[in-house]
């Protein structure tokens, strides 16, 4: 057989036995056939070598760390972890991680405060005054109802009526809620438990899924103060399971989500044991919290958090969530399977790139903000406070400028608003292989290939020609690659915080977002890369602006 393609390139075999060097090409190289040529380029870019699979660059970063000098822990401990850009394969695991670790809406928020404070930024107060405590290049973050947080660095040469380049998405997901009385009578000795959809959860592939509980916890103390604790119940707790095709009904069709999608989470023979049914009394006494709930769940909870006296667990919002772990996938590594990508994906990326971003020295030609918003609720509608309709943007956009002005002006916060611009990021649709009708030519994204513009010819997306031109300057100067989507006509097109956020405030704005498969999915699919992909072009954005949005005056 011959070991050559018909162009004289060796297989993929053969480069992993015998490596073969490429012509020098950039860390974000894409072949040319996943994306459009740039005008400098000629189709002799499709002709050259194939970029190293992941498997290839991981293989030789492992060798790298082997060559390389140790650093002692002393050297470590002094320099840190640096938030300076890497290239998109080094955020590939982070993002994993973060994903397996923070399950709720919670628990990542928590994870975006303490990564924060880490890098040197500090926690306001919205209770409390804010005129002493911003001063040029500072950075800072707020957090509404712990689902939502707003990130911001403000400039060495910032001034009152100087714009803001701001990233906002939403950090929510899809989920199955516990009812506010969650326990439910024993059936057939299975323990259930009562569960409510959030948003579009409990679709089919809910289903025989392994569900883990996490949330958060409301305790109070000997001393009377109710504290917030996070839980995270990380093995399989819950499972939601089909009935049988033996059976001869139609398991996803029409079934009905409270009485056919109640999760069970244990075995309760009591009734033909003959034994005493267990009393919630006994679980922190009548008129309790905790005496409406499961009794095994209230004793498990408990146990996680240390807690004695079951009494003192005055109130939790728990959820479920999908156990199984982050990971990447593909034969070189080239996917990312994962829950809840949707969208803590944009999001994550969204404050990674105000960390790399932030990690240059203060500058006094810094004039602007650069701040990102991840909010909650977006996947019902976003209409609670935590929500991007809510006043937690406006609000303290208006706040940053008054600190910095002579009082509360209306000119200068409507001064502030047309000078800024916003980037309504959340994930979007890639084109799905077997679906190939279902998408518009010209308009079908791939993974690993750059951020996707998304345009709505009715007003469900920001992007207009104005918003396109800027970001294409920005991402020229980041040297990144971006994508459109539009839905066929034929389809309904889904939203997001961009309008909201944009007529609010009437600054300029555009709707991109990172592609993934299988949205609304328990699980799902991005590209390895993509994250780091993000990262780099939402950090190009924050260096850029301000020179480009000069050309648009």
């Amino acid at each position: 057989m011959n070991s050559k393609r018909a162009d004289g390139t060796p297989y993929k075999s053969e480069l992993l036995d015998l490596p073969t060097p490429s012509p020098p090409l950039s860390p974000t190289y894409v072949p040319a056939p996943f994306r459009t040529l740039r005008p400098w380029e000629d189709d002799s870019v499709r002709k050259q070598t194939p970029e190293k699979s992941l498997f290839e660059k991981y293989n030789e970063s492992l060798q790298e760390q082997y060559n390389k000098p140790k650093e002692s822990l002393i050297t470590r401990k002094l320099l840190g972890e640096s938030n300076a850009l890497k290239s998109p394969e080094a955020y590939t695991q982070p993002f994993c991680d973060f994903l397996t670790e923070n399950p709720t809406v919670w628990h990542a928020v928590t994870y975006f405060e303490k990564k924060l404070e880490k890098a040197g930024f500090k926690k306001l107060s919205e209770r409390k005054t804010w005129n002493d405590e911003l001063q040029n290049g500072g950075k800072y973050f707020v957090s509404r109802n712990g689902s939502s947080l707003i990130a911001f660095t403000i400039g060495g040469g910032y001034k009152s009526g100087n714009g803001v380049a701001m990233i906002a998405g939403h950090v929510d997901a899809l989920t199955a809620r516990l009812k506010p009385v969650s326990n439910k009578r024993t059936a057939a000795g299975y323990v259930q438990l009562g569960v409510a959809p959030y948003a579009g959860a409990l679709n089919p592939t809910w289903w025989d899924r392994d569900l883990g509980v996490g949330g958060r916890v409301l305790v109070k103390d000997s001393t009377g103060k109710i504290t917030t604790k996070l839980v995270r119940l990380g093995w399989p707790i819950a499972r939601i399971p089909t009935l049988a095709p033996h059976f001869g009904v139609g398991m996803f069709g029409a079934n009905n989500a409270e009485t056919q999608a109640v999760p069970i989470i244990g075995l309760d023979n009591s009734d033909i044991q003959g034994a005493e049914e267990f009393k919630n009394l006994t679980l922190g006494g009548e008129g309790t919290f905790a005496a409406t709930q499961p009794p095994k769940l209230v004793r498990t909870i408990a146990s996680e958090l240390g807690i004695q006296d079951y009494s003192s667990i005055i109130n939790w919002e728990l959820e479920l969530f999908d156990t199984q772990p982050a990971q990447v996938g593909g034969l070189d590594k080239e996917f990312i399977f994962a829950g809840r990508i949707d969208d803590k994906l944009c999001s994550w990326s969204a404050i990674e790139g105000l960390l790399a971003s932030a990690a240059a020295p203060t500058s006094e030609d810094d004039g602007i903000i650069k701040l990102v918003g991840v909010f909650d609720d977006e996947e019902i509608g976003s209409l609670l406070r935590q929500g991007a309709r809510g006043n937690f943007l406006p609000g303290t956009i208006e706040r940053i400028a008054e600190s910095f002005g002579k009082g509360s002006s209306a000119n200068i916060l409507s001064q502030t608003y047309a000078n800024s611009f916003l980037i309504s990021a959340d994930v979007t649709h890639a084109v799905n292989p077997n679906f190939l009708g279902s998408y518009l030519e010209g308009h079908a994204p791939r993974l690993n290939v750059g951020l996707v513009v998304c345009a709505d010819s009715n007003g469900h997306m920001t992007t207009d020609s104005v918003s396109t031109s800027l970001l294409a300057r920005v991402a020229e100067r980041s040297d990144s690659n971006l994508q459109l989507f539009m839905i066929r006509n034929d389809s309904r097109s889904g939203g997001t915080v961009g309008p909201m956020l944009s007529s609010a405030m009437g600054v300029r704005a555009i709707d991109a977002g990172i592609p993934q498969l299988s949205m609304h999915s328990i699980r799902a699919t991005t590209g390895a890369l993509d994250p780091g992909l993000g990262v780099k072009v939402f950090k190009g954005f924050f260096d850029n602006y301000e020179s480009v949005d000069k050309e648009f005056e």
